[in-house]
């Protein structure tokens, strides 16, 4: 150390710690001299003693002043040396970027200011302490001081030229220093990073491409930052890389998916909307690369389909369509039940448009890879009959369109039909107002008669009698009214002269009987005429209640619709067609008078020619002979009905059988009702026991037994039997 002492004079050692810098400056430069001097002597071992002197002395002296000395000392130092600072640099160096974390705002300037100056000596050899420094530079990018930030920038460009003139840096060492600074909130910081990935990947010697992966995420989390500027250098470093994958035959779209797939969900608006975008660009170049992701990248896509801006809705939309227009197998790599997965938990979404592609990629699938997607119908099939019940109509459509997909096998169907009737049982708002849609849809999906067949063999059973009913009386209703059902109403029509109609016909009996107007529909549409007019006589009083009136209305109403226009025309040759016109009549004697569908009927009936009549004979007088009920009923258990049946257009049905299975079905109907009835009464009745008993008590004795009283009571009317007639 005494040695290095003598070697500096004291004035000079005095000026390095001075508190001026032009007495420090000048101090640096006295011993700039003394190294040029030692230098040519080839004084290696006082050389290396000077260095530590400095360093001990002042770059590390407590005093501020010391080490503002100190550091330009050792950058004058590095300038005497010349071409010998490269050997020299592992004892000058150090010292310096330890004081860019020094607590003195301007012992960090000059810290930067002698680093400039050292870097400017040695140029590429000083790519040793690349690191050291780079961690400096970045933490001095957001330095408190503005002097200081300005110092480090100039020597942050310094650095950039020379990493980018040498051959000895190194991408592959650089990124893991770059990884890990990436995700810092810091502006300064934040520009700083962007500019040297921009630099870097502007020599075309460093593959920073090939590294994007690394640091991609960093840059998207940058699209996000308050600072204009920041969001703009991402944006065109991203614009550049985007640019290279697209000219580049090698790129790792893989790893960078799965970074934009965790972007695209960003509650950021424009980083989602870049994220979308650059996961369009990658399904269209990425190809086989991609296929293991594609369930990631639905993922992704199908929520973005409902973003709220439009310019993210749009390239959501185009870039859904490219994969699902990609043809792979799954000996590709394609995952079914990964994409079935996916798409199942987007039919949860809040959002209808991400509902209704969820259900295109679930038919999707289902027409591509039916055996492969079939394997996976127990995880998703509940899931589709759950959606039946979604609030928007195009939901409810796809979703049916699925299930028809999967109904293609009987056993499916008829599973999806039993869950279709639990469904309407449980929730009766979901018939009311989705009924009728559902199974319109149904008919044209899966053929109208096979719908119809399974669903009256399912309620033919149906043990909650109220429902079937009702679900009978919509049923019909769609049959009466639905155009998609029009060529099963051809079918029934055609039971006159076919057996397919004949068939049909016998199949809806069974379950239609949980419904009288529905029988009376059903044989209007099927011109069982005479058998219509026999079930209406079969009515008892309790049947004729204002639901049933109110569907007679309406069944009135239809008869006035192009859907019965054979019937009303038939009406011009009664003679013919006897049963129709006692029918119709049978209709108006149950309507009030006073209804509206009394006035259509009749004035409908009032049109029916007389002179048709002329022709008729003895088939018209035995039609209006008045027969009654029990002449009919005995036809039928007799099994004596030869001349009805020779004179009847449906050979081959039994309709006494028919009747019967009607009014069994009814007679349930009736006693349930009943037993409602007295059920109510009896509870309603309960509460207030003891107050009938003591108000009774309290009555006169000759009230109470009073013959009087017995004979002026009403005759109770007491419904029809078996036998057809009334009991007076």
């Amino acid at each position: 150390m005494s040695d290095a002492l003598s070697l500096i004079p004291a004035a000079v050692h005095r000026n390095l710690s001075d508190k001026l810098y032009e007495k420090r400056k000048y101090a640096a430069l006295e011993i700039e001299n003394t190294v040029k001097n030692l230098t040519s002597a080839g004084d290696h071992d006082k050389l290396s003693k000077v260095i530590d002197m400095l360093v001990k002395e002042f770059a590390k002296s407590p005093q501020p002043y010391h080490r503002q000395g100190g550091v330009l000392a050792l950058a004058a130092v590095t300038v005497g040396l010349s071409s010998e600072a490269p050997q020299y640099l592992e004892q000058i160096v150090p010292p310096v970027i330890q004081s860019f974390s020094d607590q003195d705002s301007r012992v960090r300037y000059y810290a930067c200011e002698a680093l400039y100056n050292i870097a400017k000596v040695v140029r590429g050899e000083f790519i040793f302490f690349f690191n050291d420094i780079f961690d400096a530079l970045c933490k001095l990018s957001a330095d408190s001081d503005p002097s200081v930030q300005s110092a480090a920038h100039v020597l942050d460009g310094l650095v950039k030229d020379i990493v980018t003139e040498s051959d000895a840096f190194s991408v592959e060492e650089f990124i893991p220093l770059l990884k890990e600074r990436m995700n810092v909130l810091n502006p300064y910081v934040r520009r700083f990073l962007v500019e040297w990935i921009t630099v870097l990947d502007s020599v075309p010697d460093f593959d920073m491409l090939g590294f994007l992966p690394d640091f991609l995420d960093g840059l998207f989390n940058m699209l996000s930052d308050s600072s204009h500027e920041i969001r703009q250098q991402a944006v065109s470093a991203l614009s550049e890389f985007l640019q290279e994958i697209k000219n580049s035959p090698s790129v790792d779209y893989g790893r960078m998916a799965e970074i934009l797939v965790q972007r695209a969900s960003s509650p950021d608006e424009f980083t989602r909307l870049t994220a979308i975008a650059w996961i369009n660009e990658f399904v269209i170049l990425g190809g086989d690369q991609l296929v293991r992701y594609y369930a990631d990248i639905l993922g992704a896509i199908l929520p973005c389909i409902s973003d709220k801006n439009e310019n993210i809705r749009v390239v959501s939309r185009e870039t859904n369509e490219e994969l699902r227009s990609i043809h792979v197998e799954p000996s590709d790599g394609f995952d079914v039940g990964a994409i079935l997965s996916v798409a199942k938990r987007q039919l949860s979404s809040d959002h209808e448009a991400t509902r209704i592609e969820a259900l295109n990629w679930m038919a999707t699938l289902l027409n591509k890879h039916r055996s492969e997607a079939m394997c996976f119908l127990n995880d998703i099939f509940d899931t589709l009959l759950k959606a039946l019940s979604d609030s928007s109509d195009d939901v409810v459509l796809l979703v049916l369109e699925v299930h028809a997909g999967v109904a293609k096998d009987p056993q499916h169907f008829r599973h999806l039909i039993v869950f279709l009737i639990h469904n309407f049982r449980a929730d009766s708002s979901l018939l009311e107002r989705r009924g009728a849609l559902i199974v319109r849809r149904l008919c044209v999906l899966l053929d109208a008669e096979r719908v119809y067949r399974e669903l009256s063999t399912i309620l033919e059973g149906e043990d909650n009698l109220d429902f079937a009913s009702t679900m009978v009386q919509a049923l019909n209703l769609i049959l009466l009214t639905s155009s998609e059902l029009s060529k099963l109403r051809n079918i029934l029509r055609g039971s006159v002269v076919n057996r397919e109609g004949k068939e049909l016909l016998v199949a809806l009996y069974a379950s239609w009987c949980h419904s009288p107007m529905a029988i009376l529909s059903l044989c209007l549409l099927a011109q069982a005429y005479q058998h219509a007019y026999v079930v209406i006589q079969s009515l008892v009083e309790e049947d004729i209640n204002v639901k049933f009136l109110v569907q007679l209305d309406k069944l009135i109403r239809l008869l006035e619709t192009p859907i019965f226009t054979y019937l009303r025309l038939q009406l011009l040759e009664p003679g013919r067609h006897p049963w129709l016109l006692k029918t119709l009549y049978g209709f108006l004697m149950l309507l009030p008078q006073q209804s509206a569908a009394f006035r259509i009927l009749e004035t409908r009936l009032k049109t029916v020619p007389t002179y048709s009549f002329s022709g008729g004979g003895d088939q018209i007088s035995r039609a209006f002979s008045g027969v009654p009920f029990s002449r009919y009923m005995h036809h039928y258990e007799d099994g004596d009905a030869e001349d009805y049946n020779s004179n009847s257009s449906h050979q081959g049905i039994n309709f006494a059988a028919r009747l019967q299975q009607f009014e069994n079905v009814q007679n349930q109907h009736r006693g349930q009702a009943r037993n409602e009835v007295n059920y109510s009464y009896s509870t309603s009745s309960s509460s207030t026991s003891k107050e009938v008993r003591t108000s009774k008590e309290q009555q006169p004795p000759s009230l109470t037994s009073s013959p009087v009283a017995e004979n002026n009571r009403p005759p109770a009317r007491s419904s029809r039997k078996g036998s057809g007639q009334l009991q007076l």
